[in-house]
C-alpha cells in the first residue's frame, strides 16, 4: 500500500479556515457526543495473555476497536491494522483517558486556551487565533501509552491490560508550544510548564489530570499544540479541540482537550507527577518484584520498538519457500537507524530493508524474508536500533506500574509440508 507524502502543508491542513469551518459544524453552540458506545454483537478477540478475551466496541468517530473499559474509555487498536499503513487512521487510533468525566461538547466560539503562572502577561487564545495567527507546523510522531503491552507482564500487574495496540502514528498539525509561550513572556526562573485539560474526576477530591515538562523541553521547538491529525481535525476521543504533542515521549504527557498551560517557578509536586507514572530509575525501567529499595522517577522518553505485522503467532508457513516478513518500527526519542531480523530466535541476524522515512519520531516500515528449510517451529524476531545506538532489549522488563515495555516481541510460526501444498 502506498503511503501519503509528508508535503502536508499543501496536502492536508493548509486550509486552516476550512478546518475552522469543520470545527464550527461540529461545535458552535454545539455538542459532539463522546459516548453512545455500541458493542458489536458476538464479536470477540482473544488477546495473547491470560484473561485476554475482549469484545469489540464502536464509539462515535471510531470503527470497531478492542474494548478494555468504558468509563473513562480505553480502546485498543487491533494489531493487524498496523500492517496496512505507517499512519494509523483517526477512526482506528487507540483511546486512553485518565478521568471519567469527559468533554462531550465543546463550544468553539467560547473555548479558550489560557497561559498563566510565571509569565509577564497571562494570555488567552481563541481557536480562531490559534488557527489563523500562527504559521502551522506539522510532524509525524508515534503516540504510545506508557502501559502499552502491560497485559504481557509477568508477574501480572494492576492497570489496563493492554496488548501492543495502545499506540498509533499520525501526522500532527498545530502551533509550536514555544510560539504560544513567547506571547505570554516566560519570566526568568521558570522551571517547568504544566498542562491541563477539560476532563475531570467523578469526585470533587480527585486530583485534576495535569502533567509537566521541564522548561528547556517545553521551549525546544519539538512540542506542539495540535489541532489537526492526519489531515483532519482531532476526534473527540483523541483530544478535540486541542492536544499537546510531545514527540518521542510517552502519551501520558500528551494532554488531551488542552485548555490550560501554567508556567511554574518550582517543580510540579502534583499527584500526576509525584505519585503516578513512576518507573524504576534503572536500565530499561526494570526491577525485581517486591524490591522496595529502588528509586522511582517520572516516566519520560520512549525506547525503540519493532513489531512483525503480517504474520501472527501460530501462523502456518510452507517449507522450502521464501516468506516475506514485514512490520513497523520506531526509534523512541530518536530516529530509527536499522531493524535487525532473525528467523531462528536470535541465533543469527540480518539487517532488514527500511521503507520511507517520515521523520525521526514516526513509524517506519521494515521488510525481510526467510526460508523454512524444515518443518517445525521458527521464532521470528525484529529488533530496532535507534540513531543513538540504543537497541531493543532482548528480555522484558518488570515494574509495578506495568510501564515502558519495549523488549523484542518473538513470533512463533509453524512450517509444514501441508502449508506448501
Amino acid at each position: 500500500m502506498s503511503e501519503p507524502t509528508m508535503n502536508a502543508l499543501s496536502e492536508t491542513l493548509l486550509a486552516r479556515r476550512a478546518l475552522l469551518k469543520t470545527i464550527a459544524i461540529l461545535g458552535g453552540a454545539t455538542a459532539v457526543a463522546a459516548y453512545g458506545m455500541t458493542l458489536e454483537a458476538a464479536q470477540y478477540v482473544m488477546m495473547p495473555f491470560a484473561n485476554g478475551q475482549r469484545c469489540l466496541a464502536r464509539f462515535p468517530q471510531k470503527r470497531e476497536l478492542i474494548l478494555l473499559r468504558t468509563r473513562a474509555p480505553l480502546l485498543e487498536t487491533p494489531m493487524e491494522l498496523f500492517d496496512q499503513s505507517v499512519f494509523t487512521p483517526n477512526d482506528a487510533f487507540y483511546v486512553r483517558w485518565h478521568l471519567p468525566v469527559l468533554p462531550t461538547s465543546v463550544d468553539v466560539e467560547s473555548f479558550r486556551l489560557r497561559i498563566d503562572g510565571h509569565v509577564r502577561k497571562p494570555v488567552e487564545f481563541t481557536l480562531k487565533e490559534i488557527l489563523n495567527d500562527f504559521a502551522p507546523t506539522e510532524l509525524a510522531a508515534v503516540n504510545q501509552c506508557s502501559g502499552n503491552g502491560r497485559g504481557f507482564f509477568q508477574p501480572r500487574v494492576a492497570g489496563g491490560q493492554w496488548g501492543n495496540g495502545a499506540m498509533g502514528n499520525a501526522r500532527w498539525m498545530g502551533v509550536p508550544l514555544r510560539k504560544l509561550l513567547e506571547k505570554a513572556g516566560v519570566k526568568s526562573g521558570a522551571v517547568q510548564v504544566r498542562f491541563g485539560g477539560l476532563d475531570s474526576g467523578a469526585m470533587p477530591k480527585t486530583p485534576p489530570f495535569a502533567k509537566s515538562l521541564d522548561i528547556s523541553h517545553a521551549i525546544d521547538g519539538t512540542v506542539i499544540v495540535a489541532y489537526g491529525m492526519n489531515g483532519e481535525q482531532l476526534p473527540v476521543l483523541n483530544g478535540f479541540p486541542l492536544r499537546l504533542v510531545v514527540p518521542g515521549w510517552y502519551a501520558t504527557y500528551w494532554v488531551k482537550a488542552l485548555n490550560h498551560i501554567e508556567v511554574l517557578d518550582a517543580p510540579d509536586n502534583g499527584y500526576w507527577m509525584k505519585k503516578a507514572y513512576l518507573i524504576p530509575n534503572t536500565p530499561d525501567a526494570d526491577m525485581r518484584p517486591g524490591d522496595e529499595s529502588v528509586e522511582m522517577v517520572p516516566i519520560g522518553p520512549m525506547k525503540p520498538r519493532s513489531f512483525v505485522t503480517n504474520l501472527r503467532a501460530g501462523a502456518s508457513v510452507p517449507v522450502g519457500q521464501r516468506i516475506a516478513v514485514r512490520g513497523i518500527a520506531f526509534g523512541g526519542d530518536n530516529g530509527l537507524a536499522k531493524v535487525l531480523f532473525s528467523s531462528d530466535g536470535g541465533t543469527s541476524w540480518k539487517e532488514a530493508g527500511l521503507g520511507q522515512d517520515f521523520g525521526r519520531f514516526s513509524f517506519r516500515r521494515w521488510e525481510s524474508s526467510f526460508v523454512a528449510k524444515e518443518p517445525g517451529t521458527h521464532v521470528l524476531i525484529a529488533r530496532a536500533v535507534n540513531s543513538h545506538g540504543v537497541a531493543q532489549p532482548m528480555r522484558p522488563n518488570w515494574n509495578p506500574g506495568g510501564f515502558m515495555r519495549a523488549a523484542v516481541e518473538p513470533v512463533e510460526v509453524r512450517a509444514s509440508q501441508e502449508a506448501a501444498s
